[in-house]
Order: C-alpha cells, then structure tokens, then sequence
C-alpha cells in the first residue's frame, strides 16, 4: 500500500478533511488521542459556504435534516429590537444559518467517513515527528503504550489550539489574549418573545448577552464578564445575568453545559514547513464573533484537499500546494480583523459610546443593501483569493466574476471523486477541444456561460482559477499546462 497522509485530530476540520482526501481515492489515516467523540455542543453555526462544500463532498443532506434553520439575526437594547437581518437575502441556495451542534457535526462526518471506508483511531497519539524531504516519519503511540513508526507522505496538524503539531514545528502563534472573560450555559429557555430559531444579542449597559437556538426549547447563552476572572457558572448565576440584560421574562433551566471560557485571537505566519500542514484552529483562533471558527478551518480543509488529491495522483505540480497558505491566511487575517471590530462594538462599556452605537445600528440596518451585505459576508459566500498565485488572466472590462472569486455553477456541487476544473463558455469547437487536451484535469462538460464575451476556468472548490475573453484560449491552455503533469 502506497504511504498514507496521516491527520492528527478528528474534530470537525480533521473529519472534514479526512472525508475529502478519502473520497479522492488518497489514503488516509486519521487519529485522536481522545477515546470518544466529544459530547459538548461547541462550535454550533454552519454558515451557507460551508453547506456548498458539504454539497460537494457528499453528506450535505443529513447535515441540513439534522440541523435548526435560522433565518434571521437581530440586535436589541431591552425590550426594544434596534436590528434584524434577514439571511434570505444571501446568495446561495442554503439561504439559512444551520444551528447545528459541534457533537453533532462530528457524528455526521465520521459516519460519513465510515461509509467511504475509513474510520477514526481513537486512543492515538502522535508523539513525534521527523520532517524528511519525500515522507514525514512519525511516532504514535497507542492506548496501552506500544509505539509505533509510520511513514507518512504528509502530515496535516488539525489538532486545536494548543497544537502539538504546530509546536513541534516551532510556529508563532501571534497574537493577543482579550482582557474580557466569558460565562455560557446550554439551557433550557421559556418566555423568549423572539422566534425561537432566531439568533439574538441583547446589549446592555453592564455587558451583552448572547443567545443561540439550539433546538426548539434549548439555547446556548453567552454572557462577558468584562474584566472579572474566569470561574465556572451555575444556574443561578445564568439566571441572574438575563434577568439584568435581557428583555425580561426569561425563565432557564436544566443545565445541559455550563463553562467560562476566554478569547485569543492569534494565527501563524504560515500554514505549511516542508511536507506539514496546519489547519483550523491549529492555524488560527479569534473571537466567537460571527461563529467563523469552526467554518474557517473546515474550508482551509476543502482548500487543502483537492490540491493534495492532485498532488498525489500525480495529475498536478507540487507548486499547487503552495496557495493552500497564500490563500487561508489571507482569509484568517481577515475574519480575524472583522471577529475583533464585532467584539469592540458588542462590548462596548462606555454609556455615551453604547448610545452612539445603538443609533447607528437601528439607522443603518433600516437600509436593505446593508442587511443584505452584511449577511452575506458573514455567510461565507464573499470569501475570494483576490492574491492567490492561482490566478491567472484578469482581464479589465470582462462582465462576470473574476479570478479568485466564487462562482457557483448548477452542477458544480455535486459528489465527484475526481477533483477536476470546470470550464465555463460558449459550447463551442475550442472549449471541447480543451477538456480532449486536459481530461485529467477537466471535467467532460462544458458549462453554458450567460455571459457571451468571457471564458471563466473554475477550480475544483468553486472559485475562479483564470478568465479570458471569448476566442482567447491561450490563457486557459497556459494556465491548465503549468499546473499539469503529463501524462
């Protein structure tokens, strides 16, 4: 058997890109150090970009079953609601928020990895690692201590925060802690006067508090505690906090978690050191603002995965994997950035700077084109890879997006074991003639473009790799030969 990639963590981004690189046909072994899967709810919204990809990889239909879809999010002070957002406005045919829990997302993905013949090795742990030039030798050690030597052709570190893969490596992780704390309960909840499956944040002179649907009668609620220390809440306390922030007549109960927890907003320079990857919070963490977290490191998996595929069934150079960082921290640095504004003005203490705030927000949100540009940002759907060393023929003038940006065509999302481009033109003599010169690389359809002057080449994962004029293949050729390997 050919030497596998190994990935260190079965959580969400681990599973993620487990699930991809198997149904890529490229081996794969995935450990956890952890016995079971974790019970807790965690990381709990799944935003429409990361539905897409789950389209892509197969299982995206017993996500959104299993799943609460929130159509809306609002703002309040008291009784009085200063804004809502509606996601009907996003732009991708999974116009919700899926509240779904973390617990839940991991049972769906490993069972979905099973059923492409690949299971999780719990009770293993990764304890040493040699970075060579053609392989990655590493120790495990199993759950009664035998040690084992596997040689891996990558090794991709999904394995959190404290990473024992990024530390191994010797990775900065720059950054700052926040001098703010935070208290959360997943509870039961009665006499909320809001849709129950909408997300809300309650804004407060004291402090905000946040509130997530869970299912119909259970949510989580987040609570800063400013610059008090860290302790563990009870009930009572919870009780407390709403009672002072919230609308009033909020009555919770039966405690299902109950945690405190603080924020670090720090990422590492770069994502790859020879033959090892970082990936999800392994590569990044910032504030729960936005619920990003869990999304960004499962799209720096789907970003990963498709490239190492072409890698390994030697179909693409290995300079491809070269924009898997390029591309990720550029997207990290910006949701960093926006999580940490989000967070500013959320906790904002002082009373004349809360009034402010409170007016801009109920006048600025009357305005459709913000609530809609605001949802869609937070959706995922604007991600783009405006610097990636992937793009290629930006051509002024052209009508249609541009190379790095998402374009989501009718068949584009479907389960494909084969990680092929796309091409988008005029059906004609010369787009056919393209797919006969690059069948490993493009998919055997050629997409009817709406737009009559343009030719768009779309990576596997949805996004633009080259544009050029109607007639003007030279570009895609030039493009589709410097990433291929003859055959």
């Amino acid at each position: 058997m050919s030497k596998p990639v190994l990935i260190i963590g079965a959580g969400p981004v681990g599973l993620t890109m487990a699930v991809e690189l198997t149904r890529y046909g490229v081996p794969v072994r995935i450990i956890d150090k952890l016995p079971t899967r974790t019970t807790q709810s965690r990381a709990l919204a799944i935003w429409p970009r990361t539905l897409e990809l789950l389209q892509a990889a197969g299982c995206v239909e017993v996500f959104v079953a299993n799943g609460l879809h929130a159509k809306s999010l609002s703002i309040h002070w008291g009784s009085k609601t200063l804004a809502r957002i509606p996601f009907k406005t996003i732009a991708s045919c999974f116009n919700y928020l899926l509240m779904l829990p973390q617990s839940e997302t991991e049972r769906l993905l490993e069972e979905h990895l099973e059923t492409l013949g690949c299971t999780v090795e719990r009770e293993t742990e990764l304890t040493d690692f040699v970075n060579g030039d053609d392989s990655v030798l590493c120790t495990l050690t199993h759950k009664k201590g035998e040690s084992e030597t596997l040689e891996a052709t990558w090794l991709i570190g999904c394995d959190g925060a404290h990473s024992f893969v990024r530390g191994k490596l010797g990775m900065v992780f720059e950054g700052d802690t926040l001098p703010i704390n935070f208290v959360i309960a997943d509870v039961h909840v009665e006499g909320l006067a809001i849709p129950p499956d909408e997300p809300a944040i309650f804004w407060h002179h004291d402090g905000a508090i946040m509130i997530f649907p869970i299912s119909r009668d259970r949510c989580r609620i987040i609570a800063d505690l400013g610059s008090a220390p860290l302790h563990m809440p009870d009930l009572e306390e919870m009780q407390v906090i709403i009672d002072q922030r919230g609308p009033g007549g909020i009555t919770l109960s039966d405690p299902i978690w109950l945690s405190d927890f603080g924020i670090n907003e720090r990422k590492v320079h770069a994502y790859r050191k020879g033959r090892v990857f970082l990936a999800g919070d392994a590569a990044h963490i910032h504030s729960p603002a936005g619920g990003q977290g869990m999304n960004m490191g499962m799209q720096d998996a789907f970003n990963l995965a498709w490239k190492l595929a072409l890698v390994e069934q030697q179909k693409a150079k290995p300079f491809l994997l070269e924009s898997y960082s390029i591309e990720r921290s550029g997207v990290a640095q910006q949701i960093l950035s926006d999580s940490s504004r989000m967070t500013k003005v959320v906790l904002l203490r002082n009373h004349l700077l809360q009034r402010v705030r409170n007016l801009i927000v109920k006048l600025i949100f009357r305005i459709p084109m913000v609530r809609r540009a605001v949802a869609n940002r937070l959706s995922g759907v604007m991600i783009s890879y405006p610097n990636s060393p992937l793009n290629a023929g930006r051509i002024r003038g052209l009508y249609g997006p541009y190379s790095g940006q998402r374009l989501i065509l009718k068949s584009n999302f479907q389960n494909d074991n084969t990680p092929r481009f796309s091409l988008v033109a005029r059906d004609n003599m010369e787009a056919r003639a393209m797919i006969l010169r690059y069948p490993f690389l493009l998919k055997p359809k050629v997409y009817s473009s709406s737009h009559k002057n343009g030719i768009w080449l779309v990576r596997p994962d949805g996004y633009i790799a080259a544009t050029a004029r109607s007639g003007e293949w030279r570009v895609i050729d030039t493009f589709l030969s410097s990433i291929e390997i003859k055959q």
